[in-house]
């Protein structure tokens, strides 16, 4: 069972920091930080330091992964710092590995949250203990243009402001995944906004629960045979919760890499799966094709699996707590988390 962190408080301090992409640092989008920075201030009442590395730039920070790990580690160490948020993505967080500490992880747990790439901080925080939060980033969320999305403010106050169960997560009443070019003369045009068809249940009946586990599924094949790779026991019983990133792969290779789930033998240990939209619903049907053709190659018919929940690269979103208990109603298509993610 992994560790959960303590909860957030207002005045509490966070670091901000770049694992991957060191966009938040260049001339062109420090405007685009400052403003999430601004709102996890004025919205939350916390106090943001921005960890020393993270602010380099992309040409620094792609050239020294040993500077990223540092400030990982560092922000870890600080006794001050309540939780770590990251300011975005990128593809290349993997080359973080060499320079991690995992008993520094363990000996200070505390939040960590981001999406996308991040996904290998996850596991790295997993391989180390700890429960971490597969949610929003500074640039992305935080920053998003004109306000924050009231569903992504309420998710974020539920998960890691209180010790209560987190509870039902409903379906988002509207998504985007509109591309406005980060530029600042658009930061007062908001994105075009989409009604929301909520869940679907592609199939399982009944109700099942597990611990919830996973992330962007490219990402995962990075970690594959690598040193954060779960031990198969981790996913006994789970919630394997899986996301497409802007790169939207293309069908196939989704059924190729969830044959490799059923292959090492973990699709067939689950109690569920669930699925995020993909980002402007491109492959919306095709995925769902793949997805099933695998579990009927794998005779898993009957395992319960939720498509369409609001995480990952689409706008606002919920939080993925790794290692808390979830629950998938497949005769009412919904999802809960009924479990806290912080104490």
């Amino acid at each position: 069972m992994l560790l959960k962190p303590s909860k957030l408080n207002k005045g509490d301090k966070i670091a901000t920091i770049s694992l991957s992409w060191g966009g938040a640092g260049d001339k062109d989008l420090k405007w685009r930080y400052e403003q999430g920075v601004k709102r996890i201030k004025d919205i939350f009442g916390l106090e943001v330091v921005a960890m020393p590395n993270s602010l380099k730039g992309s040409d620094y920070l792609y050239e020294n992964p040993e500077a990223r790990a540092e400030d990982l580690m560092n922000a870890f160490r600080d006794k001050s710092i309540k939780a770590i948020f990251s300011n975005i993505g990128g593809d290349d967080s993997i080359r973080l590995l060499p320079y991690i500490d995992f008993d520094v992880i363990y000996d200070n747990p505390k939040i960590f949250m981001g999406y996308s790439d991040t996904t290998i901080t996850h596991l790295i925080c997993h391989k180390a203990g700890l429960s971490s939060f597969y949610g929003p980033a500074v640039l992305t969320d935080f920053a998003e243009n004109v306000e924050m999305h009231p569903y992504t403010i309420d998710m974020i106050k539920r998960t890691l402001f209180s010790t209560k169960t987190i509870g039902e997560i409903v379906p988002a009443p509207e998504w985007t995944s509109e591309f406005l070019a980060w530029e600042e003369d658009n930061k007062h045009q908001k994105r075009r906004m989409n009604p929301n068809s909520g869940y679907e249940v592609l199939q399982g009946t009944g109700v099942v629960r597990g611990r919830l586990i996973g992330g962007c599924i490219e990402v995962m094949e990075f970690a594959k045979e690598t040193s954060i790779w779960p031990d198969k026991s981790a996913f006994e019983n789970g919630i394997l919760f899986l996301e497409t990133s802007e790169e939207t792969p293309e069908p196939a290779l989704v059924k190729y890499w969830l044959r490799n789930y059923g292959a090492q033998g973990i699709l067939e240990k689950l109690n569920g799966i669930i699925f995020s939209k993909p980002l402007d619903e491109k492959y919306y049907e095709e995925y769902k094709v793949e997805i099933l053709t695998v579990m009927k190659e794998f005779n898993l018919v009957h395992l319960p699996i939720l498509y369409n929940l609001n995480f990952g690269h689409t706008e606002p979103k919920c939080i993925m707590p790794y290692g808390a208990v979830a629950e998938l109603d497949c005769d009412q298509a919904k999802f809960s988390i009924i479990d806290n993610g912080v104490v």
